[in-house]
């Protein structure tokens, strides 16, 4: 049976990465420090045969005895920080996790191939958002320039660059990803889906950035998941692959959609309403 450790599983792309791998008879061992949450509810009924968690910062030398005592065959690196506006707040949070904690695992990657001769597969779970804004119906490429806007971005970008150094300068063999934006089951509360979908539950206002013209690329995490095993199998190292739908909507047209989709399940509040707020 194959092994794979995915750092970050308790989040919401991890947690559904985790049930696609043991869905397809895999062993999964989940690192996650437990910062948002201890467990996610979509791994309640997960076969314990397949799976094992443990509580650990990816910051931590200690994940290397985890490579050690398992030889995985692969390693998902899931875990950072994530949201946009938090890493305005506090981005050094961001560099510690995003950047800090990827060298972290590079180096005791580095470690294990030069004591065991045998190479573990990286695949980093980076962001579009690493590429900038994009003009309309503009789209990224994999050699597209890097502009990050925000922390988070950055954060994000430097750890690609780190990466490719490593397959370069070490020999390590990994493969990077840049997915677009993601919705599905198990997502946090604080992205921008969950919130609206929370709001018109409890009768709140729908607050959207500037007049809502800013567009997204969307897709299914469980699609998102497809598309990471077959960069897992098919993906060559040192090489990046975008992962999205092409399929891109406005903030203000995808409010509308939710709207009106909400509307033919349940009778919304009168103070569910659109309500611009100041761009970040």
């Amino acid at each position: 049976m194959k092994k794979f450790i995915v750092t970050g599983g308790n989040g919401f792309i991890g947690s559904n990465l985790i049930n696609f791998l043991v869905k397809k008879n895999y062993f999964v061992i989940n690192i996650d420090k437990g910062k948002y949450t201890k467990k996610s509810y979509l791994l309640n009924g997960i076969n314990k045969k397949s799976y094992r968690f443990y509580k650990l910062d990816i910051n931590n030398k200690k994940i290397f005895t985890l490579f050690k005592k398992y030889k995985p065959d692969a390693i998902f690196n899931l875990a950072a920080e994530t949201h946009v506006d938090r890493s305005i707040e506090t981005p050094k949070e961001f560099v510690n996790s995003n950047i800090l904690g990827t060298f972290n695992i590079l180096e005791q990657l580095k470690k294990y191939n030069k004591k065991f001769k045998k190479k573990i597969k990286l695949i980093h779970i980076s962001t579009d958002e690493v590429f900038g804004d994009l003009k309309k119906k503009e789209r990224s490429k994999e050699n597209s320039q890097y502009q990050p806007s925000s922390p988070y971005s950055a954060s994000k970008a430097s750890a690609d660059h780190l990466i490719i150094s490593y397959c370069r300068t070490y020999n390590i063999n990994a493969v990077i990803s840049n997915c677009c934006n993601n919705y599905g089951p198990g997502q946090f509360p604080e992205k921008f889906i969950p919130t609206l979908i929370f709001n018109m539950l409890n009768n709140n206002s729908l607050p959207i950035y500037g007049r809502g013209k800013n567009s997204r690329e969307w897709i299914h995490v469980e699609d998102h998941c497809r598309g990471l095993f077959a960069i897992y199998k098919k993906g060559k190292s040192g090489e990046s692959y975008n992962i999205g739908t092409g399929n891109n909507i406005s903030n203000l047209n995808l409010t509308k959609l939710l709207l009106k989709i909400v509307r033919k399940k349940i009778k919304i509040g009168s103070k569910v309403k659109i309500n611009f707020v100041k761009d970040r």
